[in-house]
C-alpha cells in the first residue's frame, strides 16, 4: 500500500478514471468521486452502514458503476500524526475493500476534514438534523479535493 499522502507517478490516475473517496464511520460512510479528468470532488450520497459484507457489496457496485479506477479512504490519524485503534479499523476495512475490488486503495491523512466540513455547513445555516447526514458527503469531498490538489491541479 503506498504511503499515506505521498503520491507519486505511480499514484495518478490514468485519464479517464475515476477516484472514489470514503469517509469511514462506524454508522455512515461519506462518500464522493472525482470527475473522469481528476480535477473536481463531487460528492455522492452517504451510505448508511449494515455490516461489512453487505457494506463491501455496495462499494463494490459503486466501482463498477461509477467507472473508479482507485479507492481513497481518510486515516483518521491523531493530531500528534500517530496512528491508534480508529485507523487500525480503517486499515483493515481498507484491505478488506481492496480485496473485494481488487482495487488501490490509499490512504489520505484526514486530520480536520471533518470539523472542516462541519463548520461550512454551520455557516451555511443548514439545520442540525440535514448536518448530521451532510458532514460525512462534504469530509469526503474535502478528502478527495486535498487529495486531487496535491496531485497538481489534474491527472
Amino acid at each position: 500500500m503506498p504511503e499515506a499522502n505521498c503520491p507519486d507517478a505511480t499514484a495518478r490516475a490514468t485519464p479517464l478514471m475515476r477516484i472514489l473517496a470514503l469517509d469511514l464511520g462506524k454508522r455512515r460512510i461519506g462518500l464522493a468521486v472525482s470527475d473522469e479528468l481528476g480535477i473536481t470532488a463531487q460528492g455522492l450520497p452517504t451510505l448508511e452502514r449494515i455490516n461489512m459484507r453487505r457494506d463491501l457489496g455496495a462499494l463494490a457496485r459503486l466501482v463498477e458503476e461509477k467507472s473508479v479506477g482507485r479507492i481513497l479512504m481518510g486515516n483518521p490519524l491523531h493530531m500528534s500524526g500517530r496512528a491508534g485503534a480508529q485507523a487500525e479499523w480503517v486499515r483493515q476495512f481498507s484491505e478488506a475493500l481492496a480485496r473485494r475490488t481488487g482495487l488501490d486503495v490509499q490512504l489520505w491523512d484526514e486530520r480536520l476534514t471533518t470539523v472542516q466540513a462541519s463548520r461550512v455547513l454551520r455557516e451555511s445555516g443548514i439545520s442540525i438534523e440535514k448536518r448530521a447526514r451532510a458532514v460525512d458527503r462534504l469530509s469526503a469531498v474535502i478528502l478527495l479535493q486535498s487529495y486531487l490538489d496535491s496531485l497538481g491541479g489534474g491527472l
